[in-house]
Parts: C-alpha cells; sequence; structure tokens
C-alpha cells in the first residue's frame, strides 16, 4: 500500500511539473493563433503548425529549468551510503531520479552533445567541468557523479551510482576524470573512478568500486 501512495504521488507532481512546462508553450500558440486572426486559413493553419513545433521546444527548456529548480528545493541531493529500501534516503533517491526520468524520456534525447546537456546535470546536483560532451540519458544518481573538464560519456553508456544488495539501497559516488572517455554503450557502476585521460571502451563494464588508472585503456570484464 505504502508504494502504492508514493507512486500515486509520484504521477501527482508529475501531472503538475508536465503542467506547468506546457504552460509558456500554449501560451506561445495561443498567441501565434492571435497574431494571424486575420490571414488566410492555409497560412494561418501553417503558423499554428510552426507555433505548435516551437512550443514543444519551449516546452523542453521550461521543464527542465522547473526540475532542477524542483530538486533545490526538495534538498534532493544523495548521500552515499547503505539504507533500508524503506527509508527516508531510499524515498530521496527515487524522487531525485523520478524527476529526472521526467527530462530524460521526453526531451533529453534533443539536448544531447550540447550544452544544455551538463547544464541539466548540474541542475541536479552532478559536478561538472568545462567542455563536458555528454551522449547519453541512461545515467542516474547525478547528485553524487562528478565530471572532469573536456570528459565525454559516449552515446548509450550507462553511468549508475546505486546498487540493490540484501535488500538494502547501496549509494556510491563515481568519479570520471579530466578528458576520460567512457565509450559507446560501456556501463560504469557505483564507486567506480575513471582516472585522467583514460578511456573505457566501447561496451565495456567497470565494476563497483573499480579504478581505472589515468591514461589507460579500460577493455572491461
Amino acid at each position: 500500500m505504502a508504494q502504492l501512495l508514493f507512486t500515486l504521488a509520484l504521477y501527482l507532481l508529475g501531472v503538475g511539473i508536465f503542467g506547468l512546462a506546457v504552460f509558456p508553450g500554449a501560451l506561445f500558440v495561443w498567441a501565434v493563433w492571435k497574431a494571424t486572426a486575420f490571414s488566410p486559413m492555409l497560412p494561418r493553419l501553417l503558423f499554428l503548425c510552426l507555433g505548435g513545433a516551437a512550443a514543444f521546444f519551449i516546452f523542453g527548456i521550461a521543464l527542465i529549468l522547473i526540475v532542477g529548480v524542483l530538486r533545490l528545493l526538495l534538498r534532493l541531493d544523495l548521500h552515499q551510503g547503505e539504507f533500508s529500501m524503506v527509508s527516508p534516503s531510499s524515498a530521496q533517491w527515487a524522487l531525485a531520479n523520478a524527476l529526472y526520468l521526467v527530462v530524460a524520456v521526453t526531451f533529453m534525447d534533443f539536448i544531447l552533445i550540447t550544452p544544455l546537456a551538463p547544464f541539466f546535470y548540474r541542475l541536479m546536483g552532478a559536478k561538472v567541468g568545462r567542455n563536458v560532451q555528454i551522449n547519453s540519458k541512461y545515467c542516474a544518481d547525478l547528485s553524487l557523479m562528478e565530471i572532469g573538464d573536456n570528459a565525454v560519456i559516449g552515446g548509450h553508456a550507462t553511468v549508475i551510482c546505486h546498487s540493490f544488495e540484501r535488500h538494502r539501497l547501496i549509494l556510491r559516488p563515481v568519479k570520471i576524470g579530466k578528458g576520460a572517455i567512457v565509450g559507446l554503450n560501456a556501463i560504469v557502476l557505483p564507486g567506480a573512478e575513471i582516472g585522467e585521460g583514460a578511456t573505457v571502451a566501447a561496451g565495456a563494464i567497470v565494476p563497483k568500486d573499480t579504478k581505472v588508472p589515468p591514461h589507460t585503456t579500460y577493455m572491461g570484464v
């Protein structure tokens, strides 16, 4: 019952977040509709379609900002440790990742490999250096993640800072050093440290608490 109530609460929160994010775009479409009131129907319909497309991107930017501000207001910074599945820390973890998923499943494909991706990661609590390239939405627990200057997270790579063991939630930070590269489809697990200038090969798995030495290529297990 507690899990069901928590899920319903997340759905209600999602309704509020999506509603607020849609509102600016809806205002924009309404303004376009009013501004073209005296245009012939076909051009007016074209402008309305263009306005609707623009409204989607307005929605996406608004969504990123709303989720980031909400994370700050709710103080959803995660802390390393081991926690019971029924605990405030586990609920905080679930809520923080739910907020991330709201963006990941709706708009993140449009911001990968752009400055907006590192910006969003920072809003979600990650420590992100300069000139970082992020090409994956399969990351989690961002407030436990540190990404150094000029690092790259390749396409569809998975970087997570949590695991479930013995019916407990385990959180460990992940550090990706300056100039490091996490390759296509690679998996980096909790507690891992990728050294400065190191490369995690495409498809490689970096197990928990593994330290990849600087300026090496890790081929995985």
